[in-house]
């Protein structure tokens, strides 16, 4: 029968103290050498993500991970003011949803120490039209609805303007409004709409420039689109965030590959059907 109690040696006098001190420095040494236990250090991570299509894509990215020894726990929100702040708080340890632009913003109204650790995907914005088939089709004095609000305004703009349309006063920035138009030789008539509304309102307009979210959503198609931004060194690709702290974390590094490669490239194309594209 094992004893439940211990045996302990009583050693007498100055001995005992001796004893007792060296083991205190034994113990105070043990706790200042120990290995601390960082971020960087993370098999298992939790990343933000918003509800719907991304949920799908995920799935493929955790598989992924599993496969660099890293286990992702995927935080579902609704609000897109929400991952930032649970970012911040620690309540998660990256996410993946916002473009730069909106990160900026963030970080001016809200000071969060949040960085870009690898970019994602990119939803052009496109030109929808019902009644025109080309650019070249548009009349002089077309109606185009934009989103009002004013990062997307701002994107819009830009999409005319690349497709040739207009072009806006040097400096505009990607807040630009329909105050900015410099030239706008077809005089088109540019209403600034709600975001949700403009992709519906779309059998009223010569065309509405709709991001892909609401495009789907208005059930806007890619055979009626007449133009879309580029890709290339485009401000708005999604990214991964995390905390500026753990921007050189080792688990960051296995989080951004386990996104970046042909398997989730072929997931995401599979889940999006050519609405979305892969842009890192």
């Amino acid at each position: 029968m094992l004893e439940t109690t211990p045996r302990v040696a009583v050693i007498p006098g100055r001995r005992t103290a001796l004893i007792a001190l060296a083991a205190s420095v034994f113990s105070v040494a043990a706790l200042t050498f120990a290995p601390a236990v960082h971020a960087q250090d993370k098999t298992s991570i939790k990343v933000g993500i918003m509800a719907g299509e991304e949920e799908d894509t995920w799935v493929a990215v955790k598989e992924q991970a599993a496969t660099n020894g890293l286990t992702v726990e995927t935080v579902i929100f609704n609000d897109y003011t929400q991952p930032n702040e649970a970012l911040a708080r620690g309540e998660i340890d990256a996410n993946a949803f916002q473009h730069e632009p909106y990160l900026e913003n963030q970080i001016a109204t809200q000071g969060y120490k949040i960085v870009v650790a690898g970019y994602t995907a990119l939803w052009p914005v496109g030109l929808y039209s019902k009644k025109h088939k080309s650019l070249e089709e548009l009349p002089d004095g077309a109606v185009i609805g934009v989103p009002n609000d004013p990062s997307n305004e701002g994107r819009a703009l830009r999409v005319l303007e690349d497709a040739g349309l207009i072009k806006l006063r040097e400096g505009a920035g990607i807040l630009a409004t329909v105050a900015d138009v410099d030239e706008n030789p077809k005089k088109l008539e540019i209403k600034e709409l709600d975001a949700g509304i403009v992709g519906r309102a779309i059998d009223d307009l010569d065309g509405a420039v709709v991001n892909t979210d609401w495009a789907l959503k208005s059930g806007l198609t890619a055979d009626i689109q007449i133009a879309r931004e580029t890709i290339e060194n485009n401000p708005y690709r999604n990214f991964i965030a995390v905390r500026a702290e753990d921007k050189d974390a080792p688990w960051v590094k296995k989080l951004v590959a386990s996104y970046q490669n042909e398997a989730v490239k072929e997931a995401f194309d599979r889940i999006y059907k050519g609405s979305g594209v892969s842009a890192y």
